[in-house]
């Protein structure tokens, strides 16, 4: 559905939520440059209009802007820290909504030939030219044979795929699986593998309804995203039958080769496992100061980034109901970084230091959690929100 369809026909609704401080997302439209200072100035001067009234002539004046407007208008509703504290109506009223524009189908970067802006934005950077960008895959391990269940992890598995969608990717999810079921499924997503290879992991594909049965055969793009959501220990994660996958496997079945469609893309990997079975613990910092090539081959290992919810030996925290420390602050710092072009190393980071700086427990530095970035990445990598 196109991004003015969505505003007009969720327009009651929203301005019903915005009139409870009409003022806020006057600034934000005006700070975002979705009107002009002229508009923003008159909009504001209007006296003889109550807060509805106001909110309508905003809201008009956008949707009569034209699509990429509309769109950059939704994005700001959805990804806006403090749109979201002051209205939290609008994340029931656009959550069926976060897939703004559809997807094409999938097409290497060769393949680029509708017309989209090429994203390579400055030599050093990965070139992101495919529609979409690439696949994104979620392993969700909810129901273990134990009879554990993972509790909040559909949470992190759907705010995954709701920003990775709207970073132009097609989302995919493989759930409840064994450890030789993680290891095979791995393996044909590695390659370039077929649909009927697909069908005994049962694997889903986001849409705007949410996740539903596979229609075609993924096909690689300029990027690849793994997320594990699992149970786990050090080094591994482990399958619903308690086997442990190590790490290291994971992410060497996805090694350069000369067959593989991923050679020389980048390749990342968020863990969202345990490492460990102590709570890590923090320090209370007293009388501290707390401070915010040419070549024509390349190595087997390049390309990749792995992001762990938490260092080795220790606990990683998720709410039953909210989700994991880690995988929400992901979704969240991708919301907020790739609107500014950030880097993906510098967005990873933020998130690094928002998880470190979360207390559980009942006593201050009780219970802490340090996620940790390794990667081999040679160039910058920049995912970048479908404005179109």
């Amino acid at each position: 559905m196109a991004a003015n369809d969505i505003l007009r026909s969720n327009k009651t609704s929203i301005l019903e939520t915005l009139c409870a401080d009409y003022r806020l997302i006057l600034n934000k439209a005006d700070q975002k440059k979705l009107i002009t200072r002229r508009e923003y100035t008159n909009l504001k001067s209007i006296n003889k209009l109550d807060e509805e009234g106001h909110v309508v002539e905003l809201v008009d004046k956008i949707m009569n802007k034209g699509e990429e407007t509309c769109l950059a208008f939704l994005n700001l509703l959805q990804t806006d820290e403090d749109i979201q504290k002051t209205y939290p109506e609008l994340k029931n009223i656009l959550k069926k909504e976060h897939c703004l524009l559809p997807y094409p189908v999938q097409a290497c970067s060769v393949d680029n030939t509708d017309n989209q802006p090429q994203r390579r934005k400055e030599d050093g950077q990965y070139e992101l030219n495919s529609q979409p960008t690439g696949l994104c895959l979620i392993i969700n391990n909810v129901h273990f044979r134990d009879g554990g269940v993972r509790h909040g992890t559909d949470k992190d598995a759907e705010s995954l795929a709701e920003v990775f969608s709207w970073l132009r990717f097609r989302v995919l999810m493989c759930k409840d699986q064994t450890k030789n079921q993680m290891e095979r499924a791995l393996v044909c997503f590695a390659s370039q593998c077929n649909f009927s290879q697909l069908q005994e992991f049962n694997v889903k594909e986001w849409t705007c309804s949410g996740f539903t049965d596979l229609q075609e055969a993924p096909r690689h793009g300029d990027a690849f995203i793994c997320c594990v959501l699992s149970h786990g220990n050090k080094g591994v994660v482990l399958g619903i039958d308690g086997q442990p996958l190590p790490i290291k496997q994971i992410t060497t079945t996805f090694m350069a080769t000369p067959q593989s469609p991923l050679t020389a893309k980048p390749k990342v990997f968020l863990i969202q496992a345990c490492q460990g079975r102590q709570i890590h613990p923090g320090v209370l910092l007293k009388g501290l100061q707390a401070d915010d090539s040419h070549s024509t081959s390349i190595p087997q290992e390049a390309d990749f980034l792995v992001h762990s919810a938490t260092v080795e030996d220790y606990y990683a925290i998720r709410n039953k109901t909210e989700g994991s420390w880690f995988i929400q602050s992901v979704c969240n710092q991708l919301k907020v970084g790739c609107l500014r072009n950030e880097e993906l190393e510098v967005i990873l980071r933020r998130v690094n230091n928002e998880v470190a700086g979360k207390e559980g427990g009942a006593m201050p530095s009780a219970v802490k959690q340090m996620p940790e970035i390794r990667h081999t990445l040679r160039k910058g990598l920049v995912l970048t929100p479908n404005r179109n």
